[in-house]
């Protein structure tokens, strides 16, 4: 190839594996270290892209073998986002994929960039089946405690997912059983083992992370905006000036709390 070391870089960075395997057998000979360094670069670029698709169709296809050990077609995911915040909702999502296309970046919320989580968040809910977001607010929570705040908000969006005419055949939930229904699959770190319980980490927590956005603006002293309710030094030290709002738990908030509320 009569190309320059910077010509070659470019075409090595567009290339698929397919035309990869070409241009390694091609560039072989060639002693330019700024070449070889391209190639070593690039060839781990396709590895990693490898490795990704390795790991998503991975999950598609942990759920199509349970799907396949209960005869059944349809699974439902669900997970919850916001279980340990000192003010805002507890979230529980609930999302029923297609098999294909998979959904690039899919994976546990915690372990995909705030910034690809609005974009993927959006490509799931445009390919579900059907999709879901229950709330629990401050005060239910701090009337029932969490564990009843879990089951109601899981019933709740299952509840809405079948109303939207998807009966699923299979429940699958992240971590331990809450014996809701007679389908039901616990598994524990499933939003890193199932699509579809992954997609409904991540709509549950693209869905609570903006209303705590739109809250923090009629509460900008707490640092919402920011810490979307978890116990930032922010907003604890707002707690401690400040008192509480309607939208804290007030039975996660005892240890920072003044003699005057409001």
């Amino acid at each position: 190839m009569d190309l320059s070391v910077g010509e070659i870089k470019q075409m090595l960075s567009q290339a698929t594996d397919e035309d990869f395997a070409v241009y390694e057998r091609s560039l072989a000979a060639d002693t330019r270290k700024g070449v070889q360094a391209a190639l070593r670069q690039n060839r781990k670029r396709l590895d990693a892209l490898a490795q990704e698709r390795a790991r998503l169709q991975g999950m598609y296809d942990f759920e199509h073998a349970l799907l396949s050990e209960r005869g059944g077609r349809v699974c439902v995911g669900l997970d919850e986002v916001g279980r340990g915040p000192l003010a805002g909702p507890l979230a529980v999502g609930a999302v029923v994929l297609p098999s294909e296309p998979l959904i690039e970046g899919l994976n546990d919320s915690k372990q995909v960039k705030p910034a690809d989580r609005e974009r993927i968040a959006a490509q799931i809910k445009e390919q579900a089946l059907a999709w879901t977001v229950q709330y629990i607010e401050p005060a239910e929570i701090d009337a029932c405690g969490m564990s009843a705040s879990l089951r109601v908000a899981f019933s709740r969006a299952l509840k809405e997912i079948e109303r939207a005419g998807v009966i699923p055949d299979v429940v699958l939930l992240d971590g331990n059983p809450l014996r809701l229904d007679p389908r039901e699959i616990n598994i524990i770190k499933g939003d890193g083992k199932s699509a579809s319980i992954a997609a409904a980490s991540l709509v549950a927590k693209v869905e609570r992370d903006a209303r705590m956005v739109e809250l923090a603006k009629s509460y900008p002293e707490y640092d919402w905006e920011s810490c979307k309710g978890y116990a930032s030094a922010a907003h604890i030290a707002a707690i401690k000036q400040y008192g509480l709002t309607p939208e804290h738990r007030v039975s996660f908030c005892g240890a920072f709390l003044q003699p005057s509320l409001f």
